[in-house]
């Protein structure tokens, strides 16, 4: 049941990209605003046009995935008042490590009356993620999918993709210090992640939590093709942290360096640098789950 008083003197941002999910997240926008409308709550709607300042607004529902949000964060780098996130991408990993699989009416009654809770943020080179970071081969993934994950459903586009890159990709010599430790090795993927999923489902860091003020770092060293394809599946379903070929652990920074420009994705939004100086700050922005 929800408690229309506690909106009095409140206006509500609501923020959508309409390209977001092949048109989805218009259809959800539509559903909140006759419902914002029939509970009486006052609220402004922007599609493309979001307002230069967030200030006027006591909180933001924001519809779209997972680059839907990551832009929303470093528009709006300065932003305390409450977020309330509607899955509306091709990509919504955030949105399912916040709530989980619910319908657009779960969701509004998550954003009325969900408790409003800190959530830490990471940064890399100067940019906001709240999912992760992934160098390597996440990225050439990211690369090679292009403007197409943003037309085709997002599981299946990013695994046609992991199919179709894995036999050719390259391990990258890389150089990574965190913990006071130091590693110089053939690397075929690193993830340094605040959330658990990528790709629209890959849970590559199983273990995250977006409250324990750590990243959580995934190495996956060198590994023979045909053993690419037989360890897929445990990478898909986060169990793969055991392997031999893979080390984990977790940091507030890390910093991770190569010879030549690496491909790289920041909540799957491609990248590349020959450096990543990459930390995590607690607590950073406010959700309403």
């Amino acid at each position: 049941m929800i408690n229309t008083p506690i909106f009095i003197n409140t206006l509500i941002a609501v923020l959508y990209n309409p390209s977001a999910g092949k048109g989805k997240a218009l259809k959800i926008v539509d559903t909140i605003e006759q419902k914002l409308i029939a509970y009486r709550i006052p609220f402004k709607t922007f599609a493309l046009d979001w307002p230069q300042e967030i200030g006027p607004y006591s909180a933001v529902w924001l519809v779209g995935g997972d680059g839907t949000l990551n832009h929303f964060i470093n528009k709006y780098p300065g932003i305390h008042i409450p977020i309330a996130l509607f899955k509306g991408g091709s990509g919504n990993d955030f949105a399912w490590k916040l709530y989980g699989n619910k319908s657009v009416d779960d969701y509004f009654e998550s954003a009325v009356n969900g408790i409003t809770k800190r959530v830490d943020a990471g940064v890399c080179n100067g940019q906001y993620f709240l999912n992760g970071v992934g160098i390597g081969f996440d990225g050439e993934v990211v690369k090679a999918m292009g403007a197409k994950r943003f037309l085709s459903a997002g599981h299946l586009a990013y695994l046609a993709v992991v199919l179709k890159k894995i036999c050719w990709y390259s391990e990258k010599l890389i150089t990574l210090n965190w913990n006071g430790k130091k590693v110089v090795d053939s690397i075929f993927m690193v993830s340094v992640a605040n959330g658990s999923r990528y790709g629209g489902g890959f849970l590559v860091a199983p273990q995250a939590s977006i409250e324990d003020g750590l990243l959580d770092l995934v190495l996956i060293k060198q590994i023979p093709v045909l053993k690419r394809f037989f360890y897929l599946h445990k990478a898909e379903k986060g169990k793969h942290l055991t392997l031999e070929f893979v080390e984990y652990s977790t940091c507030k920074k890390i910093m991770i360096t190569a010879s030549e420009n690496i491909s790289a994705h920041l909540d799957g939004e491609y990248m590349e640098a020959k450096e990543f100086s990459i930390e995590i700050i607690p607590g950073r922005f406010l959700f309403c789950y």
